[in-house]
């Protein structure tokens, strides 16, 4: 449904360099990155506010590069929802196709979305007095009225409290599945990109640094960079001794010797493990897990419902509350960290 190839935009102070991608039809995509990365940017020369310097766009099999916003069938919803004031929730939905044929087809079309997003009750309202998620329903409302190819949300949850972005969350995904809608969705929330996304684009610095499904980006980061980014902490440099039928043996730089499921079969590499694939333990007991290693707690964090848990060889594991109870863990215990090889991710 997008193509974008060869992408080039220089701002002077900014600018986005070789980005591609792909986005299947009724994709729910998401741009993933921090703050700063170019996310907004790469919207707005998909939507056409920007002509790119180089590149092309192309939306359903044509070529837009060079086209006008109104003439994409793009829908763009904003984090500050972009409402116009002065007009009720019902003259808000219907501004983008009133100026449309059939004007009773609209209307029609208008209280179908109104009831289907409930928010029926509201259509005599004024933005000014709706909440933020109510606010953020009808601008979806307007988006989708004018039937878009695409829909384009910059970051439209980052301003509501999170049992409003966790609704809403699900009614984006009612919209993508029962409409069949192609959405691109940027944020800089992990959360929001694995619970959306069919696949996601880690972008920083005006690049695309890799694109893959939610497991592939949280689990098998492609560098250092973005394992830190989403949340890869134990990050270690090793030396592979030894791969046996695809599990490398390798001496890492906490001075003892990890397994993990890898292609290599020698020199240096990088090896991430997710805190939250760490289990630990007062007993080694019994385990199909390769890795057990016996530790000391130097530090533990309080998460909320989590516990975060620096051990004295610098690993970090993610354990709940109720583990952490279990157990009795304390400051200074002795304990066995267990991680699987299939946990371990490797690059170089």
């Amino acid at each position: 449904m997008i193509t974008i190839k060869n992408l080039y935009k220089d701002w002077k102070e900014f600018s986005l360099t070789d980005i591609t991608i792909a986005v299947k039809k009724g994709e729910y995509f998401v741009v993933l990155g921090p703050t700063g990365a170019g996310k907004t940017l790469l919207l707005e020369l998909i939507a056409g506010f920007y002509i790119p310097d180089r590149g092309d766009v192309e939306i359903a099999g044509q070529n837009v590069t060079d086209l006008p916003p109104e003439r994409r069938r793009i829908g763009f919803i904003y984090q500050d929802y972009s409402l116009f004031p002065h007009f009720t929730v019902r003259e808000n939905i219907e501004f983008g196709v009133k100026r449309r044929k059939y004007p009773d087809k609209h209307r029609k079309r208008t209280e179908e979305l109104m009831d289907w997003l409930r928010i029926s009750h509201l259509a005599h309202r004024y933005p000014a007095t709706l909440s933020g998620g109510e606010q953020q329903k009808v601008a979806i409302a307007r988006a989708i009225a004018i039937e878009p190819a695409v829909l384009l949300l910059d970051e439209p949850l980052s301003a509501l409290d999170l049992r409003t972005r966790d609704y809403l969350r699900e009614e984006l995904k009612r919209i993508n599945g029962e409409l069949d809608m192609t959405m691109v969705h940027v944020t800089h929330d992990q959360t929001e990109a694995m619970v959306l996304a069919e696949r996601i684009a880690v972008m920083m610095n005006g690049r695309i640094m890799q694109t893959g499904t939610p497991y592939e980006i949280f689990n098998k980061p492609v560098n250092e960079e973005i394992a830190d980014f989403v949340g890869v902490e134990n990050i270690l440099r090793g030396i592979v001794r030894d791969n046996d039928n695809g599990i490398a043996e390798i001496d890492v730089d906490m001075s003892c010797t990890i397994f993990a499921v890898s292609p290599y079969r020698a020199g240096n590499v990088k090896v991430f493990i997710r805190p939250e694939d760490i289990i630990l333990s007062e007993e080694r007991g019994e385990s199909s897990a390769r890795n057990v290693i016996r530790v000391t707690i130097d530090t533990m964090c309080d998460l909320g419902p989590l516990t975060r848990v620096r051990l004295d060889n610098s690993l970090v594991a993610l354990i709940t509350k109720q583990s952490r109870e279990s157990i009795g863990l304390r400051t200074g215990d002795s304990v066995y960290a267990t991680f699987k090889a299939t946990s371990v991710h490797v690059a170089r």
